[in-house]
């Protein structure tokens, strides 16, 4: 293997670990474990896009249908999201986020960012401006 490609692989390993490794902590930062993690993601997944029928939510999710649905009855039990009637189609619902919901997915952002920006205060100008630019990088990368 060349040395530019053992770079590149070794880059792609690094930073791969890096995003999981990140993603791992802020996923820990909680209001509180009442929610699974499959419950709060298809709860910010709905805050998000908006109210769409289970299927479409399933399918967004990457989540069998009869897996959804017991998401959404355990966010629907909570008050955190309704269904109702589709325009058009009988057979099926809509979901959409409550006011509490929508209160619920800010929550965990506002407590998730709170905890990176206490760690990006620990940082220099200079790291500072490196994630900043790492992270446009990463946004395109994750955008393809």
């Amino acid at each position: 293997m060349s040395d530019i490609a053992e770079r590149e692989r070794t880059l792609a390993s690094r930073l791969r670990l890096a995003v999981v490794r990140l993603n791992r902590r802020l996923r820990a930062q909680r209001a509180d474990s009442a929610l699974t993690l499959s419950q709060l993601s298809a709860l910010s997944c709905l805050h998000k896009a908006g109210s769409m029928t289970p299927g479409e939510l399933a399918s967004k999710e990457g989540v069998q249908p009869p897996s959804m649905t017991r998401v959404i009855a355990a966010l629907e039990e909570n008050g955190l999201v309704v269904r109702r009637p589709h325009p058009t189609d009988g057979r099926q619902a809509i979901v959409e986020v409550t006011e509490p919901g929508v209160a619920r997915v800010e929550e965990e952002v506002t407590i998730r960012e709170r905890w990176l920006d206490q760690h990006l205060a620990e940082l220099d100008a200079e790291e500072l401006e490196v994630l900043s630019r790492a992270s446009e990088i990463i946004d395109r990368l994750a955008s393809r």
